[in-house]
């Protein structure tokens, strides 16, 4: 059963939903919680994002179902954690305030950066591990995972901070909330078609090389990367397309402090 294209997909998908629903939870839970709470959250998890790392070095060395899929899941350990740290206000930037009022062009962006600049340092530190440790090694596809979810991230920072018509910001947590200042509500710029074409793309690079595959562990591996990678432009175009996406996950979070402002959101 697992080697069907079909329930890897399915896997896929759930194991989207289900990551980012633990990871809301857990920085939710943090924000109603005494302080420190979030610090503690990220310290007691380092254990995942180790399990992650093995199990990605470990699964690389041989190409089978099972290994495709240890090593996908190895990719959403690691990636998760890394989210986590970021969503708890732990690992961000130095620059930690408001966007100034009438601040713009590259003084506006220096600052946006600053805000983010030690997690992005980390995402493509993880980017860099993960190349070495399936450079070479039969199973690869733990890399395009990461590959592709470090692409989707980074394009819509780019698309939050030029603009785009649909800004939502429920989930935004406690510690980030000096981040939507940055935000820029309006039309779609070239950073969106850039994105959402090289997405698109990707993704239907990854539909024909499952149509093609001829072995169990390259479909299984191809429709994972697919799927995420469809997944990956379905949020691009949630940024332009007003779905109640944030319905998903809403229903399993604990509600927000009656203090906090509350919204909308689907980027993390």
């Amino acid at each position: 059963m697992l080697s069907s294209p079909w329930i890897a997909a399915l896997i896929a998908l759930f194991s989207w939903w289900f990551s980012t629903g633990i990871i809301l939870l857990v920085v939710r839970s943090a924000d109603k919680a005494k302080s420190g709470a979030h610090g503690a959250s990220v310290f007691f998890s380092i254990p995942l994002f180790a399990l992650g790392m093995a199990g990605l070095i470990i699964s690389a060395s041989t190409l089978n179902v099972m290994n495709v899929y240890i090593a996908f899941l190895s990719v959403l350990l690691v990636w998760g954690w890394i989210e986590l740290a970021f969503l708890s206000g732990i690992i961000t930037g130095p620059e930690r305030q408001n966007c100034p009022e009438g601040l713009t062009g590259f003084a506006r962006f220096n600052r946006a950066w600053h805000t983010l600049s030690h997690h992005e340092l980390l995402l493509l530190c993880g980017l860099l591990v993960v190349t070495v440790a399936t450079t070479g090694a039969e199973n690869t596809f733990g890399f395009w995972a990461y590959l592709i979810l470090f692409t989707a991230r980074i394009s819509a920072k780019l698309n939050l901070f030029f603009g785009v018509p649909r800004i939502n910001t429920e989930f935004v947590p406690a510690p980030l909330q000096h981040l939507k200042s940055y935000f820029r509500k309006g039309n779609v710029t070239v950073a969106f078609v850039i994105g959402v074409t090289f997405l698109s793309l990707a993704t239907a690079c990854f539909a024909e090389r499952l149509y093609s595959a001829e072995t169990a562990p390259m479909q299984v591996g191809f429709a994972l990367l697919f799927a995420l990678s469809a997944l990956a432009t379905l949020e691009h175009w949630l940024m332009v397309i007003p779905l109640p996406d944030a319905k998903l996950w809403r229903w399993m979070l604990p509600a927000l402090p009656t203090t906090s402002k509350t919204g909308q959101s689907h980027e993390l």
